[in-house]
């Protein structure tokens, strides 16, 4: 067979392949059958030193020729098949702006954070500022400051973690008492809010970790009608108006005196229901006047200087204030249970 017929063969047989291509991967493995380094046209120049010598210079032109009549042939194929392509694929991607589509799940805020916001806006709009501590404390003041030196009766109520000897996992946010009289000059007025702990048993009304909001004010002529004043505020500000305070006797060795505070029922504003036990009253906080004693540890003249103090437990509150009977709901992480509280 002859150069020229061996050509035209080529010719033949790659327009064929090509009309069949339906695809760019399939054009480049033409290409290269055809025409790459070890393509069938690329064979026939590499077969010229077999030819005489007058015949190679018609025989190298030809193949050229053909080289370049071919190449042109497969890039208006290629481009043809990359349009068509490109076209199917908008086809594809192409995005209906009338079709409905499926709004993506928002999340919520947690109870716990809701009610610790309303309390930090409510105590903040009285003139508190916010402080934060460290979960890990030290002994010193989580106990020792607190007038709950080593061996004191009250330590084995704290249920603590103890990492080592000289450092827990803090039992209450009233370390920062200390920590802000230890540090500051009255007038203060604080909240502390934040997680602690205590190795409880978990059940509907305990947990190892919860969350607290411990409240300072140290001034002069600081009495106990200023703190029966600032819960009163608190409770109306969560609870709506008609919601009061009602102090009872108890013991806190940071207190002196101190009490434990109840709120009027906010579910049936003192008339008695199932959630108040047909007392009228629900308890939420212990609070008091700062002990003399530990004024003088942080530094300040008792004689001088007086101060109140309340804990409030957060899950407490969150509990009333949504009817929430089972406190593990709120750390369980169920997104049914959590998706009531979205805005």
């Amino acid at each position: 067979m002859g150069m020229k017929e061996r050509i035209a063969e080529i010719h033949a047989t790659m327009t064929e392949e090509l009309g069949m291509a339906a695809s760019t991967e399939k054009i480049e493995e033409i290409r290269v059958k055809m025409l790459g380094k070890k393509g069938e046209l690329t064979a026939l120049l590499r077969g010229m030193g077999q030819l005489a010598p007058e015949d190679r210079p018609k025989a190298g032109q030809m193949i050229n020729e053909a080289r370049e009549k071919l190449t042109a042939i497969l890039e208006a194929k290629a481009a043809e098949i990359k349009a068509k392509e490109r076209e199917e694929a908008l086809k594809r991607e192409t995005i209906d702006v009338t079709q409905p589509a499926e709004l993506p799940r928002v999340g919520s805020q947690h109870p716990i954070n809701l009610v610790m916001d309303q309390l930090v806006e409510c105590f903040t709009g009285m003139g508190f500022e916010v402080l934060e501590g460290p979960e890990i404390e030290l002994d010193h003041y989580n106990f020792e400051l607190m007038n709950i030196p080593k061996n004191h009766p009250a330590r084995d109520a704290q249920d603590t973690f103890y990492v080592d000897d000289n450092i827990v996992l803090r039992t209450h946010t009233s370390p920062m008492q200390a920590r802000a009289m230890l540090t500051r000059k009255p007038p203060i007025r604080v909240i502390c809010p934040g997680r602690v702990y205590r190795a409880d048993e978990v059940d509907a009304t305990h947990s190892p970790v919860f969350h607290q909001m411990e409240g300072l004010v140290v001034d002069k002529d600081v009495n106990m009608a200023d703190l029966r004043g600032t819960l009163n505020a608190f409770a109306e500000k969560l609870y709506g108006k008609g919601i009061t305070t009602r102090f009872r006797p108890s013991f806190f060795p940071f207190t002196e005196p101190s009490t434990e505070v109840d709120l009027t029922c906010s579910n049936c504003h003192g008339k008695g229901c199932r959630v108040c036990k047909g007392t009228g009253w629900i308890e939420v906080l212990g609070a008091g006047m700062v002990n003399p004693k530990v004024l003088e540890m942080c530094g300040i003249d008792s004689s001088v200087y007086s101060g109140f103090a309340f804990g409030i437990g957060l899950e407490r509150i969150a509990m009333l204030r949504y009817g929430i009977s089972d406190m593990r709901l709120l750390y369980e992480g169920d997104v049914r249970f959590l998706g009531q509280f979205r805005k």
